[in-house]
């Protein structure tokens, strides 16, 4: 049933996306935000707002699981770096809603004791739970899904996903192997190569959308670019993450491109790129890779190709939205997930949701 008053939310976790979420729900009069849990000290006490960026909101942080699991909310936007399915199955009893851009995303079976756990969690409190956000989630799932409805024949579907950290410094520099010599960055895990079971859950839905199953996901050998100067980078004004900023030597990586393919039938259904680099200056080989965005390829009948990129911004450059379009993925699927039925609830059960609360006044009017 659709809530007629402001959907009362709770944000877990403050980081970049979370952030961003705070800003939509200050702003939407279709929301009221009534707690946030933060996880480090020195935001303990501070307004909400504050921390977002904004300028107080009367909300104030903490750090006290048990008052955020008490308070009477309609959905909990998780939005930490990685999930405690403990902690969402308890939100989940509680009989609050659940929205997260963290995953479990979609039942494979990487992801299915998780999926279990979940939706007993929602039999028990009459509660729904969604993971979705930017990739996993909208660009690698529902846009490729629905760009797939104007085509005749899908014979394979790519999804590039390529960001540029010059343009917007970020705390997953370091975290991406960036920095590193090519030896030590092939030798040790990287954040990517850990990611490969979450891109297979949006995988998953865009093979179930299409009516197909997915027999095999195969991981083609990393291309890596290296600096030919030092490559320095600084975080800017507009930057979730002030202060992030250091030095990407030269002859250490500074680009890579990792490529995974799901088969179906024997043949090649869906190719997820991810494409990371320090910019398209002073990196050999030159992939000049542009601004962060997304394309997505299909290639049947008829061919067609859709460029996913920000605005440009008062500099005149395309700004960075990765943070915010994570957030929103997710945030924007609020009203449809506390009106479903209680259990997990997907992309493919949501179907085209309806966006109360997007369009409102601006800040200032």
């Amino acid at each position: 049933m659709a809530i007629e008053r402001p959907y009362r939310v709770v944000q877990w976790a403050t980081g970049s996306v979370g952030k961003a979420a705070i800003r939509h729900f200050a702003q939407s009069p279709r929301y009221e935000l009534v707690g946030v849990l933060v996880f480090t000290a020195e935001k303990v006490g501070r307004d909400a707002g504050a921390i977002a960026g904004i300028g107080p909101i009367g909300v104030a942080a903490t750090n006290d699981v048990e008052h955020i699991v008490a308070l009477d909310a309609d959905c909990v936007f998780y939005a930490p770096v990685s999930p405690d399915i403990d902690a969402v199955c308890r939100l989940l009893r509680t009989g609050k809603n659940v929205v997260t851009t963290t995953g479990p995303y979609h039942p494979t079976e990487f992801a299915r004791a998780d999926f279990e756990r979940i939706a007993a969690a929602c039999a028990e409190g009459g509660s729904s739970f969604h993971g979705g956000g930017i990739h996993p989630g909208y660009a690698g799932d529902l846009l490729p899904l629905t760009l797939a409805r104007i085509a005749s024949r899908v014979d394979h579907i790519h999804v590039h996903e390529v960001v540029n950290f010059r343009q917007e410094p970020s705390k997953y520099i370091e975290w991406t192997g960036m920095g590193k010599t090519p030896e030590r960055f092939r030798a040790e895990p990287a954040l990517l190569g850990a990611a490969v079971p979450h891109f297979a859950q949006s995988m998953a839905v865009i093979a179930d959308g299409l009516g197909r199953s997915i027999d095999d996901i195969t991981v083609a050998e990393i291309e890596i670019a290296t600096a030919t100067a030092d490559i320095p980078y600084t975080g800017t004004p507009t930057s979730d993450i002030p202060g992030v900023d250091g030095v990407i030597p030269a002859g250490t990586v500074a680009g890579q491109r990792h490529r995974w393919t799901a088969w179906s039938a024997g043949a090649p259904l869906i190719t997820f790129h991810a494409e990371y680099t320090m910019g398209d200056a002073d990196i050999e080989p030159a992939w000049n890779c542009g601004h962060s965005h997304y394309r997505l390829v299909i290639e049947g009948d008829p061919p067609t190709e859709l460029v996913l990129r920000a605005g440009r911004g008062p500099d005149g450059n395309p700004v960075y939205l990765g943070y915010t379009w994570t957030a929103m993925a997710a945030v924007n699927a609020i009203p449809a997930v506390c009106a479903a039925a209680p259990g997990p609830v997907g992309h493919l059960d949501l179907g085209l949701v309806r966006l109360p609360g997007v369009v409102h006044p601006k800040p200032g009017r």
